[in-house]
């Protein structure tokens, strides 16, 4: 199942997905909105019987701006998505995995959720708000046979990278400089510590913040 407010950015997962001979569907879900959360899981129990895992990847950058500067606005919204909307797609996960007995969640936080950056208070707040979330629920279904972890991207060539940079050279020169490996991260690089995050092979794995990052919060 693909979830995701922008609807063309969804298909176009989607596509790709049964273009490499899988199979998937989408489903346009603000994570913010209890009801289109709850509506997205059972869409998911409905189409294959069960939820086996769950990759809770919704967020967004908000404003930058110093923590007396930021608006009540854009912090509100930076909350709601990054943290209430990995609290909400929990809230309607775990049940549907507790009925089979196992499950893995992954929460996408932040290598900002555990070390600060100026003018980002929202956002760096919300993802260190997601490793504890994710921590605390870890524990309460440690015996339930349900992981729940979170991985911590460092600096990842994305889209939101590019819009805070602007796209301007000097500034992604900035935060390349502070990589100790001398290079941006890939998607895909987060993407397969998630897929392991989610497989067997990590079945003695819950309660951990995975931080993908290049050796950022190690200096």
């Amino acid at each position: 199942m693909v979830a995701d407010v922008q609807t063309d950015g969804g298909k176009e997962t989607v596509q790709m997905i049964i273009d490499t001979g899988g199979e998937a569907i989408f489903v346009k879900t603000d994570v913010s909105k209890a009801a289109e959360v709850m509506a997205l899981v059972d869409s998911a129990v409905s189409t294959y019987g069960r939820l086996d895992c769950a990759f809770n990847n919704a967020g967004i950058e908000g404003t930058m701006a110093p923590t007396a500067d930021c608006t009540e606005e854009n912090w509100d919204r930076v909350i709601a998505v990054n943290l209430k909307g990995v609290w909400l797609c929990m809230k309607y996960e775990i049940p549907e995995m507790l009925k089979r007995g196992n499950g893995a969640i992954v929460n996408t936080a932040s290598f900002l959720g555990l070390v600060g950056l100026q003018g980002a208070p929202a956002y760096c707040t919300s993802k260190g708000g997601v490793i504890q979330l994710t921590r605390t629920a870890a524990l309460e279904y440690a015996t339930k046979g349900i992981r729940i972890n979170a991985v911590c991207p460092g600096v990842i060539r994305t889209p939101m990278l590019e819009r805070v940079t602007g796209g301007k050279p000097e500034l992604e020169a900035l935060f390349t400089a502070r990589e100790p490996v001398g290079r941006m991260g890939a998607p895909g690089e987060v993407a397969e510590a998630v897929v392991w995050l989610c497989s067997d092979a990590a079945s003695f794995v819950t309660g951990h913040p995975l931080v993908v990052d290049g050796g950022f919060v190690a200096q």
